[in-house]
């Protein structure tokens, strides 16, 4: 098998809303399907999220108890970006639009610089770039 792409889906409550999200963070609205529209596709660069309203995978519970708890339901992606200065870009990017800052950016001690923004429905997105140190 050759695995030539790969296109998460994700279970959100309200796709006009989630579309807004993304936006926020750069991502464009692909298309929607459906009268009124359940299925949706954002993309940035070549990468792809479908939306999905109510239905195919599960979201999150509550809100978490602290940065790394995993009890949320939501689904963990990681993004990589360019360069650690990427992801301070997205961390302020994030913070000036009022989205939930769950990880500020860390240089993590397995070579990546990362901070960890969730979406409403509890998905947690992980924006990472490999460390420039030696």
């Amino acid at each position: 098998m050759n695995v030539v792409h790969l296109t998460p889906i994700l279970n959100v409550s309200s796709l006009d809303e989630s579309f807004g999200w993304f936006e926020k963070l750069g991502w464009k609205r692909g298309w929607a399907y459906g009268e009124p529209p359940t299925f949706g596709m954002v993309s940035c660069g070549k990468c792809q999220i479908f939306l999905c309203k109510g239905a195919q995978g599960s979201r999150g519970g509550p809100a978490p108890q602290h940065a790394g708890d995993e009890d949320t339901g939501g689904v963990w992606m990681s993004w990589w970006v360019g360069s650690p200065a990427e992801v301070d870009e997205a961390h302020a990017l994030a913070l000036r639009h009022g989205l939930t800052v769950t990880w500020p950016p860390t240089d993590e001690p397995w070579g990546v610089r990362e901070c960890h923004i969730r979406h409403p429905d509890g998905h947690t997105f992980r924006i990472s770039a490999g460390n420039e140190k030696e």
